[in-house]
C-alpha cells in the first residue's frame, strides 16, 4: 500500500512537470510572437534587440523611451544620447526588417504596410512557431505516458488508477493544444489585418 501511495505521488509530480513545461512553452510562444512583425508599429518587436550598454547587453526598452507617435513609427529616444549609434547599429544587424533614421537625438523606426506576399510569409513562421511549441506539449505527454506505462508493467498501481491519470494527461494536453491553437489564430489574424 506505501508503495502505491509513493508511486502515485511520483505519477501527480510527472504530470504536475509535464503541466509546467507546457506552460513554459506557451510562455515562450507568446513571447515569440511578440516579435513577429504584423504592419503596425509595435514597440515589444525592441524586446530582443541587445545593446552594448557598457559591456552589459541591455534591451533597448531599459535603456531609451519608445513611443509610438503613429501607427507605423517608433521613436526611440535614449537617456544617455551617446547610445544612439550603439543602439541603431543594433537594430541594424538584427532581424527586425527596419532600417532606423539616426538624427542625432532619437531614432526614427519607419514600420511600412506590408504586403500580402511578406503577410503570408509571417503568417507561415508564426504558424511554424505555433507547431514547433505543439511537439513541446507532445513531448511532455509522451513522458507522462512512458510513466504510467511503467507503472502499469510493475503491476502496482491499478489499471482503473492509470485510466484516470491518462485521461487527466489527455485533458492537459488538449487544453495546451487548444491555447496554442488559439494564439496562433489571434497572430494570423493580427498579421492579415491591414
Amino acid at each position: 500500500m506505501i508503495r502505491e501511495e509513493t508511486l502515485m505521488a511520483d505519477i501527480d509530480e510527472i504530470l504536475m512537470s509535464a503541466e509546467e513545461r507546457m506552460e513554459k512553452a506557451i510562455t515562450a510562444l507568446k513571447e515569440n510572437f511578440m516579435g513577429v512583425r504584423t504592419g503596425r508599429a509595435n514597440a515589444m518587436v525592441l524586446d530582443r534587440i541587445k545593446v552594448d550598454y557598457y559591456g552589459v547587453p541591455t534591451p533597448v526598452n531599459q535603456m531609451a523611451g519608445v513611443k509610438t507617435p503613429e501607427a507605423h513609427l517608433l521613436v526611440i529616444e535614449p537617456w544617455d544620447k551617446g547610445m544612439l549609434r550603439a543602439i541603431e547599429h543594433a537594430i541594424l544587424e538584427s532581424d527586425l526588417g527596419v532600417t532606423p533614421n539616426n538624427d542625432g537625438s532619437v531614432i526614427r523606426l519607419p514600420f511600412p504596410s506590408l504586403t500580402e506576399e511578406r503577410r503570408r510569409e509571417y503568417v507561415k513562421n508564426a504558424k511554424k512557431l505555433a507547431e514547433d511549441t505543439k511537439v513541446v506539449v507532445r513531448n511532455a505527454r509522451r513522458d507522462i505516458m512512458d510513466g504510467l506505462k511503467k507503472a502499469k508493467n510493475d503491476k502496482i498501481v491499478s489499471e482503473d488508477s492509470i485510466k484516470d491519470f491518462e485521461a487527466e494527461a489527455e485533458k492537459i494536453v488538449s487544453k495546451a493544444i487548444e491555447n496554442i491553437d488559439s494564439l496562433a489564430k489571434e497572430k494570423e489574424t493580427e498579421i492579415m489585418a491591414v
